[in-house]
């Protein structure tokens, strides 16, 4: 989402390279271009003008270290009011409450609350280990009904069964007095979407916020949709005690402006991002961390903790071992690494995390989820032997698996090539070689907290 943004801000540091120091003149000129990169990303101009204001104010005089460039002192202001704008710190979502705590979405159709709702429950029933009920008071579309039963399914979570006829408020009532007989620790409430200039259906949410009394709030925006998303966010605003914001579809290739915005419109701090469509693809917000991905340096520790939760842990330790022992790297451990990625979200979110020279290189070699998908559907059609030993696969047992694969022989030989790269690359970690792999890497990355 940010892709734009990102090389238009990095065009702008380069433009005060070589330059003694930070100086009213070099600073007025890249704040020029940084305001006009912000303009275009979709920000809106109240948030632009204020963010300049700050940046120049720290920026003009500011002290450059002898280790530092005029462009990378520049870099730690910009990235420091990034993260007061979109936040300042990470606001936990709040649970403090008797239970059952009451967690109330709203937001526009389309936004993606009901997916959020699924998405939330497995999150908290995951990462807090809550028994968490669903429950839909969209009365005015049986469809979403049923999608939420589909997620609550999907995700282990309980769902609180609508009855025809019943208004919100009724279904609300009767949702929560379930919850406290059942001893459920949440209950999550997805609402019917609806437009901040509909009065009726203003009222009607006002009215079921009353009756539930929720601990949380949460207005689901859609970060694609630009200025239209944050103006309606202020009148949600106005109109109900919001405590927080769910940002989705920040896997989306839109301009990225509303979350840039949403958090200085509404005066609400953004809790969630969603970063795809899976159900593992939610993520709390961390201001210092999205402010680094803005600005090219991505978001390792994002990574990590992603590997961490999602990563076959025992198969990775499987693999280490089987390295340690002597065993050759085959074709069944390249596929499993291909797995352990698609658990991870897929290459195009492991990549977004990336800093952007490292990301940047990943895509000019163009290798996406279909690519993945692909290899694996090549390795799938090889003998157990053939994945044992890669090195018995001549040109009969190529024209053979492309065939079964329904590639070409050139596909299979270019997974082949990559796979030979992959083993060397182990031979090297196995050797020794991993600490020098690293040593460089480390000194390539930005410093983190």
């Amino acid at each position: 989402m940010f892709d734009n943004l990102t090389g238009r801000l990095s065009g702008v540091i380069k433009t005060i390279r070589g330059e003694a120091r930070l100086t009213e003149s070099n600073i007025q000129k890249a704040l020029r271009e940084v305001r006009m990169a912000l303009l275009e990303a979709d920000v809106a101009l109240p948030v632009v003008k204020t963010f300049i204001d700050k940046v120049k104010e720290k920026a003009v005089g500011h002290e450059v270290m002898d280790s530092l460039t005029p462009g990378q002192a520049l870099v730690g202001v910009v990235h420091k009011e990034l993260i007061a704008l979109i936040g300042e710190k990470q606001v936990e979502i709040n649970l403090s409450t008797v239970p059952p705590a009451v967690i109330l979405m709203a937001g526009l159709q389309g936004a993606g609350k009901t997916t959020s709702s699924g998405k939330l429950a497995k999150w908290l029933m995951e990462q807090k280990k809550k028994k968490v009920l669903l429950v839909s008071c969209d009365i005015y579309r049986p469809a979403a009904i049923h999608q939420l039963e589909l997620l609550a399914q999907q995700t282990g979570a309980d769902f609180f069964p609508v009855q025809t006829g019943q208004k919100p408020g009724a279904i609300g009532k009767a949702a929560l007095d379930y919850a406290r007989k059942h001893h459920h620790d949440v209950v999550i409430v997805d609402t019917a979407g609806r437009l901040g200039i509909d009065e009726a259906m203003m009222q009607e949410i006002t009215e079921l916020e009353t009756i539930l009394k929720p601990i949380e709030t949460l207005f689901v925006v859609d970060a694609m949709q630009g200025q239209d998303a944050v103006n309606t966010a202020k009148a949600f605003g106005d109109a109900l005690p919001l405590t927080g914001v769910i940002l989705t579809k920040l896997d989306g290739d839109a301009r990225g402006g509303a979350a840039l915005s949403v958090r200085q419109v509404t005066g609400r701090p953004i809790k969630f991002t969603g970063i795809s469509e899976k159900l593992t693809g939610l993520e709390p917000f961390y201001p210092d961390r999205m402010a680094s991905r803005i600005l090219g340096m991505g978001d390792v520790l994002g990574l990590i903790e992603e590997a961490q939760r999602n990563a076959d842990q025992d198969e990775a330790e499987r693999l280490v071992k089987k390295m340690k022992s002597g065993k050759s790297f085959n074709l069944n451990d390249f596929k499993m690494q291909f797995q352990q990625m698609q658990k991870m979200g897929g290459m195009g979110a492991m990549m977004d995390k990336l800093p952007a020279q490292f990301s940047q290189a990943a895509k000019n070699v163009n290798v996406d989820d279909k690519i993945i998908k692909r290899s694996e559907g090549i390795i799938n059609s090889m003998t157990k032997k053939e994945r044992a030993k890669p090195d018995i696969l001549k040109a009969s047992r190529k024209r053979r698996i492309a065939n079964g694969s329904g590639v070409s022989v050139q596909e299979v030989n270019k997974l082949l090539s990559q796979f030979e790269q992959t083993r060397k690359m182990m031979k090297m970690m196995k050797k020794g070689g991993m600490s020098k792999m690293m040593s460089g890497l480390k000194g390539m990355l930005p410093k983190m907290r």
